[in-house]
């Protein structure tokens, strides 16, 4: 059993405090004066926030060069933001209520979050501001399960803003990128399934409460893969697409989940994990809050 220490969870969150605070007003005038900052800050921002709070990655596979491009992930916590932010210059695309989140709100909104409303009948607006974000040179990262799920397993993708794939930029199709996400160790020991929700945060879990437990921990290890891109053109349909980058990414996800090396080769000078280790010990049902968080039954999918 690993616990976590509140020590460290106070010093890791009140740098991450500090240091937001520090770049938020650099980045609300990039934003206002449209300056070329206000698109490269983030992935800076994202890549400190990422060390402060002891979060290490392996890359593997070839982040796609195009722009735009549509990024395709599964979605397991807060945490993707931040790891994936580190990795590529891209904006998110979020749920309308993000929008509303006290402070994380304000912190999607500098990012240039595209936030969407899910509902059916708000699909052709959302595509249009897709298009335009797309159209001007954005890549987007997109996470069409819908809702965070506990890492075991990726969640069907819905098909709906895929249609976005099918324009044409510059008379060139829109180039789509699957990419698997999953924590796989901490402090270099394999993360079973018991412990991921020390990354993973879904279902009923708050935030805060959660947030505050995962900082008190030691050093995690995001396997991020980069798969082959596709095109609308290449699959014939937006579902078809979604159905395509659903098999990329879940397949990713077992693999990395089971231990098995990624399908994908590392990039040159692609980040290692650290091997740097903190004897803690936890008991994980004890850490969130002062009493038990419940958690959805989901089938176990490689390992």
């Amino acid at each position: 059993m690993r616990t976590r220490s509140p020590l460290l969870g106070t010093a890791r969150l009140l740098a991450y405090v500090l240091w937001t605070c520090a770049l938020i007003p650099v980045q609300i005038l990039a934003v206002a004066l449209k300056r070329p900052l206000a698109r490269t800050l983030p992935r800076f921002y994202h890549g400190v926030c990422r060390r402060i709070m002891g979060i290490d990655t392996v890359v593997c596979g070839t982040v796609s060069a195009e722009r735009p491009t549509l990024f395709v992930c599964n979605h397991t916590s807060y945490l993707d933001i931040m790891v994936l932010g580190s990795l590529v210059e891209a904006c998110f695309v979020a749920k309308s209520e993000v929008a509303l989140w006290p402070f994380f709100g304000l912190l999607a909104k500098l990012q240039r979050t595209v936030f969407v409303d899910r509902r059916i009948g708000s699909v052709g607006g959302h595509r249009d501001i897709l298009q335009r974000r797309l159209t001007d040179g954005d890549c987007l990262i997109l996470f069409p399960e819908g809702t965070s799920s506990d890492g075991t397993r990726t969640l069907p993708f819905k098909s709906a803003l895929f249609a976005v794939a099918g324009l044409r930029i510059a008379d060139r199709p829109i180039c789509v990128q699957p990419v698997s996400i999953t924590c796989t160790a901490l402090d270099g020991m394999p993360l079973g399934r018991r412990l991921r929700p020390v990354y993973a945060w879904y279902g009923d879990m708050e935030l805060v409460p959660h947030l505050w437990a995962m900082a008190g921990f030691g050093r995690l290890t995001v396997t991020v893969e980069f798969h082959p891109p596709v095109t609308f053109e290449h699959a014939g349909s937006r579902k078809a697409l979604a159905a395509h980058c659903w098999g990329a990414v879940s397949a990713g996800v077992a693999n990395a989940n089971a231990g098995h090396a990624p399908t994908g080769e590392a990039p040159p000078g692609a980040p290692r994990p650290s091997t740097y280790s903190l004897d803690f010990r936890v008991d994980w049902p004890n850490v969130i809050g002062a009493g038990r968080v419940d958690r959805p039954t989901t089938t176990k999918s490689g390992g």
